[in-house]
């Protein structure tokens, strides 16, 4: 598959996730609890979602650090596992990926790729917004990784 890959400048949106570290095997069910319970605290704060369901990675020793919930209309107050969080703002790559999710790799290598190729690289942990739910055949995963310039990197 072909990745298109784009830059964008994106606001700071403020978030409501759960955090947890987990195992390859049970990202999955990781992420469908999350945000559910995410929906369920948004509502009884009378919150909205503002953009798709993500999740931010950041590789661990025996798994992943899973940051999994919803941008949101305000500031969630914490509540169970729902803390507030955001997503940053500031200049991305991002690329559509479609398909089953265990192949999502592939859009992360393309970004990498075109990051290098331009001059650029990563700058923070990336995410994946969630276009459609698992039950779809060929479901959207936007892979979207935080970036700069090589030279920014020398000077900061």
């Amino acid at each position: 598959m072909g990745y298109d890959v784009h830059l964008d400048e994106v606001r700071t949106r403020p978030t409501a996730v759960v955090r947890a570290h987990v195992r390859t095997d049970d990202i999955a069910d990781f992420v469908g609890g999350a945000f559910a319970e995410v929906m369920t605290v948004l509502e009884g704060q009378r919150l909205a979602p503002l953009g798709p369901p993500f999740s931010r990675y950041t590789v661990g020793e025996d798994g992943f650090d899973v940051e999994s919930g919803f941008p949101s209309s305000g500031a969630v107050a914490p509540s169970g596992r729902v803390v507030p969080s955001e997503l940053p703002g500031g200049m991305v790559a991002t690329t559509l990926h479609t398909g089953a999710y265990d192949g999502v790799g592939d859009a992360y290598a393309a970004v990498t790729s075109w990051l290098a190729e331009h001059g650029m690289e990563a700058c923070g942990a990336p995410w994946e917004s969630y276009l459609d739910g698992p039950e779809v055949a060929e479901p959207r995963t936007e892979v979207v990784v935080p970036c700069r310039p090589v030279e920014a990197a020398a000077v900061t």
